[in-house]
């Protein structure tokens, strides 16, 4: 099917940046909307920032301004251009595909697909 790995967590400064990667592997027939969502310790799954197909984003009120989404259909990749941290961007993201996969020459979906989550820590 899909398999969605992230990279590109980690602890930074207040203030700083980083960028996270989203790379979508498997029997991908298409994807359509891909997105990041973020899991702060007892708090809900939160959306961040998601991107359809064509380019059109939607951010997080909290994030507008700060983060960029972008993806590379080629690469069947996502990134999330995080500037401007603060600490209570604190959570676990998580990279979120809606695609179709190929099965037997057919589309098969789509389907809601999950990466692992990574860490990303901002120290005050």
């Amino acid at each position: 099917q899909v398999q969605l790995v992230e990279s590109g967590g980690g602890l930074v400064q207040a203030g700083g940046s980083l960028r996270l990667s989203c790379a979508a592997s498997g029997n991908i027939f298409s994807i359509n909307a891909m997105g990041w969502y973020r899991q702060a310790p007892g708090k809900q799954r939160e959306l961040v920032a998601t991107i359809t197909s064509g380019g059109h984003t939607v951010y997080a009120d909290s994030v507008k301004g700060r983060f960029t989404m972008s993806r590379d259909n080629a690469k069947n990749t996502g990134y999330l251009q995080m500037n401007s941290l603060k600490p209570e961007d604190t959570a676990v993201h998580y990279c979120n595909a809606v695609a179709t996969y190929e099965r037997l020459g057919y589309a098969e979906g789509p389907y809601n697909y999950w990466g692992q989550g990574t860490q990303v820590t901002v120290s005050s």
